[in-house]
């Protein structure tokens, strides 16, 4: 690739390194910018021998210019035949002249489809972004058409980049290719492809030739064969365990035990384990990285019967087959996007109630599917009986709530056979739960758990590059959720009020609204800054103390038997790690709340429900284990500031809670011209660092209270969702499912917590995210709303959710504003522009315009 600066007076150069040089003749194409070619210099004056040559001449009517520009790729004909080279898309315009080509060579890795060429140059004077729009524009079509396809993009780009255009490709060129700069890019959709290798200049060009060596290498050499096993679950086989468990006498198996809550509990998951095998046997399956995921039993017998024909050179059977092979293809294609839409109607199904049935146009499944799918996700579990007491039907309706696709916890029970057999399965469970309550004792193969390390990075090298998973057991998990009923109204009056997680209609929008009204109210203030720690935990569940939590719920006047229960719930948990090579290692037995577990959270609430702070100019507000202390500094006041760190550090010593001082950061907010500098917090002797951004609960904050890095993060997260759309077009998905994908995937990544920072972003950073709906709503099929409209019309349908619960602790705060005569919200008032970005005023202004508004004030 290259600028060459008018190829017709370098072609005979060109053809002298092509016929003597390896380098050249072996290239499988060339891509080369400002060719000065125009239509009275035909093509055999350019054409290079065993190339084939694609132009995309300069319209000086389109670009406005007449001398330079033009593009030209010249393709290999030992690489890719001729025949299967097209030209998809050519524009020149001012600001950018581009030419796009598809091929189909020879060979191709299984992953890949085809390629797509891309060659563009943009004039130095080329307006930036109006070029970055339509290269985004021409790639979001190509990519929409192609999902499968490798596509490249190279070019002069003078002084534009595509790095926050195109954030899912990835550049290589790094050496220099006019003078010291590097004008002249590669992009590519996949990382690992290319190394740069920079070559002489053709003629007099002053810009140097970049040599493009591949260094890809396909999935199936990368990622070696594996085996997989699974069961081959079928409606006949839960009919079977049904009729199985439906006939068994529970009493035999159960009541031999008596008291003995050990045996109880490892007699009935054998038992589950022993018939789920039978009935519903282990199969195992060869696994390779490059196949698509139609690829069946039959597809590969086909193939392999193709290769035979074809090495014995049997035309006419090898013509047989290959007809067979292309229907039995279509076949597997159309089957799989059967089991697509229905995976995902099931999913539909079960997010919206009774009341909202789906569209018509979406394909049916059978009557028993649609009414069990409707019982799971309307069923709610009934009133408990008895504070200690669990009914069957109670168990029940938990069962029937789990999600079948999750993996088989330590005793290897599958929450499918849980599920499908809910009914039959309600009694005898709750009589495991029953005891156990009564005997204030939790089973050890319910408590036992398997940590499986999930790598963090493709290449991880050391123990920390791995996020440990816990397996645990999913009866322990349904009796976990029939729990909190019970504990929660028991301490209901001991909890933070400014402890965010596990409260009703209060989640992570309203934590980050609380912290930034805080801080937008403080800053309102004359010759004020803002100090805010945000703490982190080392293993906080984990380190949560049963002796000092049983203290705790004595204290908050909970049940005798239940704090007895969850005293031996934290108590000697046995864990397992998986190796590398599939076994189980046993690691000592540990104390705590570990990960994968329903009450664990909701625990690590209550041991830390007994520090709090709420005053004027600092507050200590949580949201599970991430705490943040924000405190407002003015006139160089910042002792209580300081003091609620120390208070809270000498907290966390005396209940055994370990700080990781290295991850706890402290962000400074100060817009003020003039003052002392603020120190360092020190916490046991060692500097807190005081960062620019900091990642809060999913979202970037920074100093500036500007959203562009939080915005960044969105736009990269999006793209890469858009490839799983765009793979479930390519399916030939229905429209109305598509937009449920992509509500679900795409728009809750790209609209999260959208009403924090959607009145407050820049106008470039709003136009960029909604060019990623734009794309989407291409991939759909159907307009999709905008950046505006879902952000107006969540922090509506937030301001209003705030104002019916009484709980809220922005509740009081804006009821204040409420007018007695009309009804509406006033406005606060403010000395200075940032108090009136806040949530609150915002959502004051729509509220009080809207029409929605209007009504709930006539209420």
């Amino acid at each position: 690739m290259g600028n060459v600066n008018s190829l017709a007076n370098k072609t005979d150069e060109l053809a002298a390194l092509v016929r003597n040089q390896r380098t050249y003749w072996e290239c499988s194409l060339f891509c080369f910018t400002e060719t000065w070619l125009t239509a009275s210099i035909p093509d055999a004056n350019v054409n290079i021998p065993g190339f084939v040559t694609v132009r995309a001449d300069r319209d000086s009517a389109r670009s406005g210019k007449s001398k330079g520009g033009g593009l030209a790729i010249l393709i290999n004909n030992r690489w890719c035949n001729p025949g299967h080279v097209t030209v998809k898309e050519t524009i020149c315009c001012r600001d950018v002249e581009l030419l796009a080509v598809s091929l189909r060579p020879y060979y191709v890795p299984r992953e890949f489809s085809h390629a797509i060429v891309v060659c563009v140059y943009v004039p130095p004077r080329a307006d930036a972004e109006a070029a970055c729009d339509v290269i985004h524009a021409t790639f979001a079509r190509l990519q929409t058409q192609h999902p499968d396809a490798f596509v490249a993009l190279s070019g002069d780009f003078n002084h534009i980049t595509l790095d926050s255009t195109l954030t899912s490709f990835t550049q290589y060129v790094d050496c220099p290719t006019r003078k010291n700069r590097t004008i002249d890019l590669l992009y590519a959709n996949i990382s690992d492809a290319y190394t740069a290798i920079p070559l002489p200049p053709l003629g007099k060009s002053d810009h140097n030739l970049v040599f493009l060596k591949p260094y890809y290498k396909p999935c199936v050499m990368r990622q070696p064969t594996t085996t997989r096993s699974f069961r081959k679950w079928s409606q006949e086989a839960e009919e079977t365990l049904k009729d199985c468990f439906a006939s068994t006498d529970w009493s035999v198996l159960q009541d031999s035990h008596g008291e003995d809550i050990e045996g109880v509990a490892d007699c009935t998951t054998d038992y589950l384990n022993f018939c789920m095998d039978i009935v519903v046997p282990v199969r195992t399956v060869r696994c390779f990285a490059n196949n698509k995921p139609w690829i069946t039993s039959d597809v590969k017998d086909l193939l392999n019967k193709m290769k035979r024909a074809f090495k014995d050179k049997n035309q006419e059977e090898l013509k047989n087959i290959q007809r067979e092979l292309k229907s039995c293809l279509k076949e597997a294609k159309e089957t799989y996007r059967k089991k697509v839409e229905q995976k995902l109607q099931v999913a539909a199904i079960s997010a919206t109630s009774a009341s909202a049935p789906l569209d018509t146009s979406l394909p049916l499944l059978s009557a028993a599917q649609v009414s069990l799918s409707q019982t799971v996700s309307t069923s709610s579990p009934p009133p408990l009986t008895s504070p200690l007491h669990l009914s069957a039907d109670q168990v029940t309706g938990a069962l029937r709530r789990l999600r079948s696709g999750k993996s088989a916890g330590p005793d290897e029970v599958s929450p499918r056979l849980l599920k499908a057999c809910a009914f039959e399965l309600g009694l005898p469970l709750s009589n495991i739960f029953n005891m156990s309550l009564q005997l204030g004792r939790v089973p050890t193969l319910c408590k036992t758990s398997c940590l499986v390390p999930v790598p963090k990075k493709p290449r991880p090298s050391e123990l920390n590059d791995f996020r440990p998973v816990a397996l645990t057991s999913h009866i322990m998990k349904t009796m976990e959720r029939l729990l909190l009923p019970l504990l929660r109204p028991q301490v209901q009056h001991a909890l933070d009020p400014l402890q965010f997680a596990y409260r009703e209609k209060i989640g992570v929008e309203d934590a980050v609204i609380y912290l930034l009204h805080r801080t937008y109210s403080h800053l309102d203030k004359a010759s004020s800054a803002l100090r805010i720690m945000f703490f982190d935990f080392s293993s906080a569940f984990n380190t949560i103390q049963p002796p000092l939590l049983r203290d705790k719920l004595v204290k908050m006047n909970v049940d005798p038997h239940l704090v007895s229960w969850i005293t031996d719930y934290l108590t000697c948990r046995p864990q397992y790690v998986r190796l590398t090579d599939g076994t189980w290692e046993t690691v000592v037995s540990s104390t705590g709340a570990p990960q994968g577990t329903v009450l664990s959270p909701f625990l690590f609430t209550l041991y830390t429900s007994d520090f709090q702070y709420n005053s004027e100019m600092c507050h200590l507000q949580k949201f599970s284990d991430d705490t943040a202390i924000v405190g407002c500094v003015k006139g160089g006041q910042e002792e209580e500031y300081k003091r609620q760190v120390d208070d809270f550090v000498a907290w966390c010593r005396l209940n055994q809670l370990q700080l990781n001082i290295s991850k706890t950061k402290e962000m400074v907010v100060d817009f003020r011209r003039s003052g002392p500098p603020l120190q360092p917090v020190s916490i046991e002797g060692v500097d807190v660092e005081t960062v620019k951004t900091y990642k809060y609960l999913g979202l970037q904050l920074d100093n500036k209270l500007d959203w562009s890095t939080n915005t960044d993060t969105l736009y990269r997260k999006g793209q890469s969702r858009l490839y799983f759309l765009r793979r479930l077009r390519s399916f030939n998905i229905c429209k109305k499912l598509l937009q449920m994908f992509y509500q679900s995937i795409v728009a809750s990544i790209l609209f999260y917590a959208v009403v924090c920072w959607g009145g407050n972003m820049k106008r470039r950073d709003a136009s960029r995210l909604d060019k990623l709906v734009r794309r989407a709503g291409a991939v759909v099929g159907m307009e999709l709303d905008s950046l505006v409209t879902i952000a107006e019309r969540r922090t509506l349908d937030k301001l209003l959710s705030i104002m019916n619960n009484d709980s809220h602790p922005l509740h009081t705060t804006i009821m204040k504003q409420r007018s007695v005569f009309s009804g509406r919200l006033l406005s606060q008032s403010c000395t200075t522009d940032r108090l009136r970005k806040s949530f609150i005023l915002r959502a004051i202004r729509l509220f009080n315009s809207s029409h929605r508004g209007r009504d709930a004030a006539d209420d």
